[in-house]
């Protein structure tokens, strides 16, 4: 390719990612009217329940508003409500009779605050409580359910519609310890009966998955989402795509969205954060999900991007009842840490919710690094240690490769004038210089990739390493050195009142560029050679705001790759071979400097 044409691709690619990364998120227009997200007819959860709603229950009001329409309703138990709380080592589960439902769980293990002492509580803020009937007319957050009985570890909970239908949920916590649990596992069961000497209808009923929430009012929610799997693949909504936006260079661009309806069969489906997730897998499939956008921060104007939340209802399909007959609806419930760990534990979760970590495209290097990484936490005690020694194991084992592809580019480096000379002598017949080029690659024994292919087979296991580390819940709050939270920026002051100083990623920046320039550069173009130098400040300021965990292993990546380049720049080169005589039948004059005796 052309130097001139891939300079310009490469600039037109770095516009592109600053683009990106750099431009402000376009806002979410003022919500004004918007569609009945409830009415009969539409894809939302209402639709289909309203066919087989409970006899005698009136249709659902419009909605006005259907972002801050959860909103509204938020929070509305507290004053009155009765909590049932059933806890174990791991969580406190507080039940609710409003909607019959868990309103929230605390989360034993995992702090609110770094270095707080309160719990961290999964759904606090929130658009309705966890396994709530959701837009079912009649039979919603707002039905008020009477306690039948309670232990410490199960409750249940009853109510009747219109003298029609009978609700009766019971809900079982799993033990601290037990063959075939989890401790935060919650086990659901709700059963309809039909009071009427009338036939029921089947019916869809929805039950909410909880609301992830931003942390705090700065928090900008990239990792807020819903998914689903449908037993062979999974699928993720992030909150971003219920937003408006403008799209890349106007390609894609969408206005905002009350609800996204997917459709199943659902194996399970969810709603987390970065570190925290409420995974409901049903005894029988859910036939769809809604997921929508919630506004909780109500301090913020409702055009700020971080003042919502995002929420998810799974949706499942009731048999028509006989009189006097039952449905029933039952499932396992899942709301805790995202330990891969724990869920690929398949004596309990057997349905793949250990995909919830959404690790993506290297999603099996990120599970063989992740399970390492733990188990060498297991006798270091300290996660920063374990992300280092994972490190140093992983650049250990394809040293082999390393060091192919750096004495390739070495020798590549020095056939540089020899190239130079073919392109000059040949530059007006392109065929004859590529023909004179592999003519000279054959002589010298050089292969013209053979410094690529061996850095190809690392790159898979590099990126599942930072791919995994953004999300793995076990960084949570764990300090190392000068860092009180490796998930977080190892920020140590802010200078000028707004810039943030964090050292590891200029620790990082420094070793790129020391990197840079140890390796011999293959490359004669003076604009090449200013990129080279230019990407390695590009890349620390993109990643300055990264984990401080994600800097660690890019900062001890680059010092073992100095440490091994300057060892193969002291290395002896082989003999080399003389040339071949180029194409024309002439010998091509040696350029490379003869040794000294």
């Amino acid at each position: 390719m052309d130097k001139k044409n891939t300079t310009i691709g490469v600039l037109l690619l770095l516009a592109a990612f600053a683009i990106i990364y750099f431009a402000p998120r376009p806002a979410p227009p003022p919500p004004g009217p918007a569609p009945e997200v409830a009415a009969p007819g539409t894809p939302a959860v209402a639709a289909p329940a309203q066919a087989g709603a409970a006899p005698g229950v009136a249709a659902p009001a419009p909605v006005a508003n259907p972002v801050n329409a959860a909103f509204a309703a938020m929070n509305q138990d507290s004053a009155d409500a009765t909590v049932t709380t059933l806890s174990n080592d791991f969580v406190e589960a507080r039940f609710s009779d409003f909607g019959g439902a868990l309103r929230e769980v605390a989360l034993k293990k995992y702090s609110k605050e770094l270095k707080g002492t309160s719990p961290y509580v999964f759904n606090e803020q929130r658009a309705d409580p966890i396994l709530a009937f959701v837009d079912l007319p009649g039979l919603d957050r707002n039905t008020r359910f009477r306690r039948v009985s309670s232990s410490d570890t199960e409750v249940v909970y009853r109510a009747v519609v219109d003298n029609r239908l009978e609700v009766t949920r019971r809900y079982v916590l799993a033990p601290s310890k037990g063959e075939g649990s989890d401790p935060y596992q919650v086990r659901h069961e709700t059963t309809f009966r039909n009071l009427t000497d009338q036939t029921l209808q089947p019916m869809r009923v929805a039950l909410s998955l909880g609301t992830a929430a931003p942390n705090d009012p700065k928090d900008d929610g990239l990792m807020l989402k819903t998914g689903y799997s449908n037993s062979g693949d999974q699928t993720f909504i992030p909150r971003s795509d219920l937003e408006a936006s403008g799209g890349f260079l106007g390609i894609g661009a969408h206005s905002s969205r009350p609800f996204i309806a997917s459709g199943g069969p659902i194996a399970w489906a969810a709603v987390k954060n970065k570190f925290f997730v409420s995974i409901l897998t049903g005894d029988e499939p859910a036939t769809g999900l809604i997921t929508k956008r919630v506004k909780l921060f109500t301090s913020l104007p409702d055009d700020a991007h971080n003042a919502y939340g995002i929420t998810g209802a799974a949706q499942f399909d009731l048999k028509g009842m006989e009189p006097k007959g039952e449905a029933k609806l039952a499932g396992s419930l899942y709301v805790g840490p995202k330990e891969y760990r724990r869920l690929a534990n398949t004596s309990v979760f057997k349905a793949d919710q250990d995909k919830i970590m959404d690790f993506g495209f290297f999603k099996f290097f990120s599970q063989i690094l992740l399970t390492l990484m733990t188990w060498i936490h297991g006798w270091a005690g300290n996660w920063g240690v374990a992300i280092i020694l994972t490190t140093l194991i992983l650049k250990t084992i394809f040293i082999p490769f390393t060091l192919a592809a750096s004495r390739s580019a070495k020798r590549m480096a020095k056939l540089q004038p020899e190239l130079q000379a073919i392109r000059e002598k040949h530059k007006d017949n392109p065929q004859k210089q590529q023909q004179a080029t592999m003519e000279l690659f054959k002589a010298r024994k050089i292969n013209p990739v053979g410094g690529c292919f061996p850095i190809l087979l690392t790159i898979p296991f590099f990126m599942g390493f930072f791919t995994m580390l953004q999300s793995a819940a076990e960084l949570r709050f764990s300090p190392f050195l000068w860092a009180p939270d490796l998930s977080a920026m190892d920020t140590v002051a802010v200078l000028f009142g707004v810039l943030p100083l964090n050292i590891m990623p200029l620790l990082m920046g420094a070793t790129m560029i020391i990197q840079m320039h140890l390796t011999p550069s293959p490359s004669v173009d003076n604009m090449q050679m200013k990129m080279m130098k230019v990407m390695p400040y590009i890349f620390t300021l993109f990643c300055y705001t990264f984990s401080c965990a994600l800097s660690l292993y890019s900062f001890v990546n680059g010092l073992f790759s100095i440490g091994q380049q300057l060892v193969i720049n002291r290395m002896k080169d082989p003999e080399e071979t003389p040339a071949a005589p180029a194409s024309g039948g002439k010998a091509m004059k040696n350029v490379t400097p003869g040794k000294k005796k």
